[in-house]
């Protein structure tokens, strides 16, 4: 019966890689929300913005966050990156449908183990993406 209690924590050892028991039980991990953008129309202003956070960390303020965006936005918007903010924003000259993909990398803050001497890092994953779509009418 023990042997079955201990599978879990084995498979989360094996599927996440994560280096300690905490961090898989914890699961702390960078996460973009889930966002629908609204429709922009060609030569009209758009905002659209979203916050990403580390899944079950409290002081995600804590760390860095870096954004990049693979595929093209519509011509006329841009990214703009606001510490845990993503905006993006501009004036869109082409109508159409884009689809794009967001990348959030995290540098967490170490944390100094004075059992071992050493400095540790608390996430299972240190990046994250997920797709979006701009429909520009």
């Amino acid at each position: 019966m023990k042997l079955l209690k201990l599978l879990p924590i084995a498979i989360c050892f094996l599927c996440f890689g994560c280096e300690n028991i905490i961090e898989c039980i914890i699961n702390r991990r960078p996460e973009i929300p889930n966002k629908s953008f609204d429709v922009g129309f060609v030569n009209s202003y758009y905002y659209e913005d979203f916050t990403s956070e580390i899944k079950n960390e409290p002081n995600d303020d804590d760390y860095g966050y870096t954004y990049e965006i693979y595929d093209d936005l519509p011509e006329g918007l841009q990214m703009f990156a606001n510490f845990r903010t993503l905006s993006i924003e501009g004036t869109p000259r082409t109508s159409g449908t884009y689809t794009f993909k967001v990348y959030l990398y995290v540098d967490p803050p170490e944390y100094y183990d004075e059992d071992s001497g050493q400095y540790e890092d608390s996430l299972c994953e240190h990046s994250t993406s997920k797709t979006f779509t701009i429909i520009i009418n």
